[in-house]
């Protein structure tokens, strides 16, 4: 596994024996004595997992973590802090500072190369998302992160899987404040609950008589709809090789018992914010998508979806001997009523345009903006007797009923003409298609307009 991991620490031995470590599971590793130079590194250098040692002089890890987690364009870094403090408090306030995980010198080396691999990980698939909404243009990556969240403080729906009433009662305390908890007891129907809710987070309880909690785990991992739910493993003292287990199955944390509040409430909060991190990137990227094959002005698809969609369309005809038809629209006189009225009133004849068309073509119909006052409509199972008819009540439409402009109530009459082709039987392209469909229109155009010419229906 190729990563960059960052050893922070002010003693050159402690760093040497990490980077030991590291080198010798294939890791490239880069070092730093204080904060600021540890700042500096993940600012200018690709990072994918700080270890940081917690006392240093002059500014502490606690203050490199906030600083690092308050920049967005480092706080998505995971960060493990490593340190001899082993009071609960000091891990809480790691935590709160932003750290993704806190490890207690002496670090026991499959634990810590564990967790750094399963961070790794983490990062990858966050990069992947980061650099996929990096290319949206309405909401910029460095926005998307300086918003701090603004869902952050709504109350998370977490799932705790746990047969013991004891236990479970004691959490659901724990949490009666800073979450809105649900309870399975058995881990069968747990599996079933966590995947037709929208949960946060999933805490399993290791403590079960009869079942493996790993192979729920396991089976989360395996869904597609809680593949990115956060898992977190309730473990007994003396579990860490089930740990190991779980975290290189893909679960994110661990709380050893006894279990205390803070730090629960800490590590909740944590993978909480980093799924609601990675929700909105996938959002982003899903927008984005949404955005390169639709036409801002008119909602339809545009030409980008429909040089591609087509001929997808156009093979599955051929392959199964059905009617495929498609008609290019084009409003008379355009360049006239942007004159007349302005790109404002034009615009308004374009949106009214497409919704009159949405109306009168089928949902499996292909309705995009080809580009300027142009428009195509694909009809899959669909001859040219039929494509021709549905054309027509197109324009009588267009003709008939006037177009409002402007928000003073004036009105205009526009008129369409259009241009009809369909798949020849034997020898077609997509090409010849279209060019048909064209040379059609330019038929409607020059014999006066407002008229529907076919051409090989």
């Amino acid at each position: 596994m190729t990563a960059r991991i960052l050893v922070v620490d002010d003693i050159p031995a402690n760093v040497r024996l990490l980077e030991v470590r590291l080198l010798a599971e294939y890791f490239e590793v880069l070092t730093a004595t204080n904060g600021p130079d540890a700042i500096e590194t993940c600012e200018n250098g690709k990072v994918d997992v700080v270890l940081l040692d917690v006392m240093m002089p002059d500014m502490d890890g606690f203050e490199v973590c906030r600083r690092l987690k308050s920049d967005p364009a480092t706080s998505h870094i995971p960060i493990v802090m490593i340190t001899a403090l082993d009071q609960v408090s000091d891990r809480v306030r790691g935590l709160d500072a932003g750290a993704d995980d806190f490890l207690t010198k002496p670090v026991n080396d499959l634990q810590l190369m564990t967790r750094v691999k399963s961070l790794v990980r983490l990062k990858t698939l966050t990069d992947e998302l980061r650099l996929r909404a990096s290319t949206t243009r309405n909401i910029g990556i460095e926005e998307l992160l300086s918003r701090n969240f603004a869902t952050e403080d709504t109350m998370p729906k977490v799932l705790l899987i746990d047969e013991r009433q004891s236990s479970f009662e004691r959490i659901q305390k724990m949490l009666r404040d800073s979450a809105d908890l649900d309870i399975a007891t058995d881990p069968h129907a747990g599996f079933f609950q966590a995947a037709e809710t929208p949960y946060e987070c999933v805490m399993i309880s290791t403590a079960f008589s009869d079942f493996d909690p790993l192979r729920l785990c396991s089976q989360l991992r395996s869904l597609d709809r809680t593949r990115f739910l956060p898992i977190i493993l309730l473990a007994e003292q003396g579990e860490e090789g089930r740990l190991v287990r779980g975290l290189e199955l893909g679960i994110n944390d661990y709380l050893m018992r006894p279990i205390d509040q803070q730090e629960l409430t800490a590590r909740l909060r944590t993978q909480i914010r980093r799924k609601r991190y990675n929700d909105q990137l996938r959002a982003s990227v899903t927008q984005t998508i949404e955005m390169a094959v639709t036409d801002g002005l008119t909602g339809l698809h545009n030409r980008r979806y429909l040089d591609s969609h087509l001929q997808t369309l156009f093979d599955r005809a051929v392959a199964r001997r059905r009617p495929l038809s498609v008609m290019i629209t084009d409003l008379d006189r355009f360049k006239a009523i942007n004159d007349a009225h302005g790109h404002d009133g034009g615009d308004d004849v374009l949106r009214e345009f497409a919704r009159r068309l949405r109306k009168n073509v089928r949902g499996i119909d292909l309705a995009c903006r080809f580009g300027g006052e142009e428009f195509v409509v694909v009809m899959p199972d669909t001859d040219g007797v039929v494509a021709e008819r549905v054309a027509e009540r197109i324009r009588a439409e267009i003709a008939q009923m006037p177009f409002a402009i402007g928000s003073e109530g004036e009105t205009i009459e526009v008129t369409v003409s259009v241009g009809v082709s369909s798949v020849l039987k034997g020898v077609d392209t997509v090409a010849g298609l279209m060019k048909r469909a064209d040379l059609a229109l330019y038929e409607a155009k020059s014999g006066g307009r407002n008229r529907v010419v076919a051409k090989a229906a």
